[in-house]
């Protein structure tokens, strides 16, 4: 597969900014296409948590206030791994997605551009630039990532420790499992930028966004994907990988290019830098003066 070129000037980098905030329709039909012709040919994949098809939203919501989601709305009322202000928790909630499936193929490990992205060759709309690896090992989600959770979407009890068994243990050298990866409590000092930054579990679940194939998250998905597993819910996690990022970049350019600070000020929304660091990106220079050069552009119509 031929690969494309790296962006090297800031009018490349704008172009790929533009091409990132731009629908995803036409790009998701194609990989969509593909992977219907993949799970036909690889029979036998199995989900490995299924929702029941029979899940109504008042058995949900009854499971969800069962396990506290609702009372633990912030930190104060006790959600520890949640840092904002306002009631985080949707009510009514949003079904979670119905079951995936798991495809018997799986991929290679990917590796790193010249532009620091990292190339998946199945998927080439999916860019991350930092390793699942980097992102533990700079400090991340308060340390609290991979504790024990009681799932609403399977209705499980997970235990951290028994969940990442299933990864490399190269990926945690270093790192203290009890403080900085199954923390029970968020504590932002394990943050690079040593901010308070995220939402808690009960927001992500009666938002619909937690499938029951990854009951950690956005995340787990991306170890897992970046492991080599495939599933037909590959396409949901990188469209909202594609547009969270893409805001988050958007923001933080803003706030740069307002105090006229250069990519590597960490004085300038630090938190900003904190959710990109969650979603594996860090906000490249050429990215900023991109951004830079399009402000100026539109102040001056």
């Amino acid at each position: 597969m031929k690969r494309a070129r790296c962006p090297k000037t800031s009018a490349e980098w704008a172009e790929l900014a533009s091409n990132n905030n731009s629908s995803n329709s036409n790009s998701n039909n194609n990989i969509n296409t593909i992977n219907n012709k993949r799970a036909k040919t690889t029979a036998g994949a199995q989900p490995k948590f299924s929702r029941a098809k029979g899940l109504t939203v008042a058995e949900y919501r009854r499971r969800l206030k069962e396990h506290g989601k609702y009372a633990a709305a912030r930190p104060a009322s006790g959600c520890s791994a949640c840092t904002s202000t306002k009631t985080c928790a949707h009510d009514p909630p949003k079904l979670p997605p119905l079951a995936a499936d798991v495809f018997t193929e799986s991929q290679p490990s990917p590796k790193r551009g010249k532009d620091g992205c990292f190339l998946f060759p199945d998927h080439p709309e999916f860019r991350p630039n930092l390793s699942l690896v980097e992102v533990l090992q700079l400090g991340s989600f308060g340390g609290t990532y991979f504790r024990d959770i009681r799932s609403a979407v399977t209705g499980q009890e997970l235990k951290g420790r028994e969940v990442i068994a299933e990864f490399p243990k190269a990926w945690f050298k270093g790192l203290d499992l009890a403080k900085q990866v199954c923390c029970p409590t968020h504590d932002k000092a394990v943050n690079k930028y040593k901010v308070a930054c995220g939402v808690c579990l009960g927001q992500w679940e009666t938002s619909g966004w937690i499938s029951p194939l990854d009951p950690y998250g956005w995340f787990q998905w991306y170890c897992r994907f970046s492991h080599g597993r495939r599933s037909s819910d590959d396409n949901r996690q990188i469209s909202r990988f594609r547009q969270i990022t893409a805001m988050r970049r958007g923001q933080l350019c803003k706030a740069l290019v307002k105090a006229r600070a250069k990519c590597t000020d960490t004085k300038v929304s630090p938190v900003m830098r904190q959710a990109l660091q969650h979603w594996a990106y860090r906000l490249h220079p050429l990215e900023l003066e991109a951004h830079r050069k399009q402000m100026v552009g539109e102040n001056r119509k």
